[in-house]
């Protein structure tokens, strides 16, 4: 034997990364399920069970390729190495690029050596250098060179369609009554249901833990529900836990599927005319767009930028986020409820009830963070630094956002059927009956009002104060709800 190839358990891909030309009869695949993942936080039972069970999947397809597979339990990854370096003594590591700047500095320090990371579309040098070129860090920017360079849903130099997003078209509220077609339930084997005993889990049936798996996840959103994806992708119904999602991003971010062939898979379908352009264009930009763009942030912005808390928000974690009966308010009861159900909502649930209430009670950037970061299936520190941080609690001061996505109980009331059994009402900012979103909305601006004085993209909002004739009435609405919060009574 030759080397050690080290595989993280987000690069379970044959043909990417460390493993891209490997050859069994000379090289050693080393895999470590390490204490500080699986015993570290207080990590979502699903989540784990997802990882682990892919990882030892993987192990075995790779040993029936014909591989000598070094499958390891250790203290950290660091140590499980240490324990396949005794066995192969003086063969040196090698491992793609690591997702982390945690994982990156504790293989640096231990002297592994690195190929490049090819399980995204942008090279982190090529995104560098895109990111030194700009005077803000505009998504749109990048991802409309993105279809550039990619050469994805174009027609020449001209995007298909005769736009670039279409965005205005996939902004519909969810219908009244909502029955679309069945999402798969993925059959269990031996791997699966021992990986579930060992950490106490229940078992279930949503996430596939194999590559075979994963692909006929893609073939079901592609034949199913792609074409409608795209006008209900901001929707928010009880009446279907993922409308048309993908459920595609666990898969994504542990390598069972590349980028590369659910971007082909979905220019595929485009091109038989059975796929509106907004659908098509729509998901596609959620691969080459913001998943690309969200990881370079990752790496351009560095390792502190995780520890931004431009807005000086230091509330302590809500008591709703960790159980749903912790709050009267439905929209987060029933999202609070999927999380622990699946380890997962889509992305708007994420960021219009999740992370909204938390940028507007003021929860603390860095608690909300390590939350969001234990309790969803596909949240990669990658993914969600940049998210939560730049995004979603604005806790960077417009480094990657140019104004903080807070909202009211009027936007949640317009995407979702979460209002009407709700006791509390959108349209009231005042009195025990107002929605806690609206009050604090209000007294969010108010807080900010000179942060954003200035950003025209919080004109009119900021403006809007100034016709509020009972904002002593909100300040004392205000008071109540974040101690009813904090009690768990609201």
């Amino acid at each position: 034997m030759k080397r050690i190839i080290y595989i993280p358990f987000d690069h379970l891909h044959s043909n990417y990364g460390a493993l891209k030309g490997a050859d069994p009869a000379v090289d050693v695949i080393a895999m470590v399920e390490s204490a500080r993942m699986t015993t570290g936080r207080n990590w979502h039972k699903e989540r784990l069970f997802f990882l682990i069970s892919s990882a030892r999947h993987f192990a075995k397809s790779l040993e029936s390729e014909g591989f000598q597979v070094e499958y390891v339990k250790a203290a950290t990854t660091v140590t499980g190495l240490e324990l396949v370096s005794k066995k192969y003594p003086g063969l040196p590591i090698v491992c793609a690029e690591p997702s982390s700047f945690r994982q990156f500095e504790a293989l640096k320090n231990h002297s592994v050596t690195f190929v490049e990371n090819d399980f995204f579309l942008t090279p982190r040098a090529l995104f560098r250098s895109w990111a030194d070129s700009q005077k803000s860090y505009l998504m749109e920017n990048f991802y409309r060179k993105q279809r550039v360079r990619l050469d994805v849903l174009m027609e020449g130099a001209d995007p298909v369609g005769g736009a670039w997003n279409f965005d205005k078209e996939n902004r519909l509220p969810p219908p009244k009554k909502y029955e679309g077609p069945d999402y798969l339930a993925h059959e269990r084997d031996r791997i699966d249901i021992e990986v579930a005993a060992e950490i106490g889990h229940l078992i279930t049936t949503t996430w596939a833990t194999t590559r075979a798996g994963a692909l006929a996840q893609l073939k079901n959103f592609i034949d199913n529900h792609f074409a409608e994806f795209g006008p209900l992708e901001d929707a928010m119904t009880t009446d279907n836990w993922a409308l048309h999602h993908s459920l595609l991003s666990p898969y994504l971010n542990n390598g069972l599927l590349h980028a590369s062939e659910v971007v082909e898979a979905a220019a595929a379908a485009y091109r038989t005319g059975k796929i509106p352009i907004e659908s098509a264009e729509g998901f596609i930009r959620q691969i080459i767009g913001w998943r690309e763009y969200v990881n370079g942030m990752y790496w351009f912005l560095g390792p502190d930028y995780r520890e931004n808390n431009e807005l000086q928000a230091n509330r302590k974690l809500l008591p709703l986020f960790n159980d749903p009966s912790a709050t009267k308010m439905n929209c987060i009861k029933e999202t609070v409820a999927d999380i622990q159900d699946r380890a997962w909502v889509h992305h708007i649930p994420r960021l219009m009830l999740l992370s909204n209430l938390a940028l507007i009670t003021g929860t603390n950037p860095q608690e909300f963070l390590d939350w969001m970061r234990e309790v969803f299936i596909d949240a990669s520190e990658w993914v969600m630094v940049p998210n939560v941080i730049g995004m979603g609690v604005h806790a960077d001061g417009g480094q990657m956002m140019t104004k903080p996505y807070a909202a009211g109980g009027a936007y949640i009331s317009r995407m979702s059927n979460y209002c009407k059994p709700c006791e509390y009402n959108p349209k009231l900012r005042t009195g025990e009956t107002a929605c806690p979103f609206t009050t604090l909305y209000w007294d969010f601006l108010d807080r900010h009002k000179e942060t954003f004085a200035k950003n025209h993209r919080m004109s009119q909002q900021i403006f809007g104060l100034n016709r509020l004739n009972d904002l002593p009435e909100l300040k004392e609405r205000v008071k109540e709800v974040l101690e009813g919060l904090d009690q768990g009574s609201i």
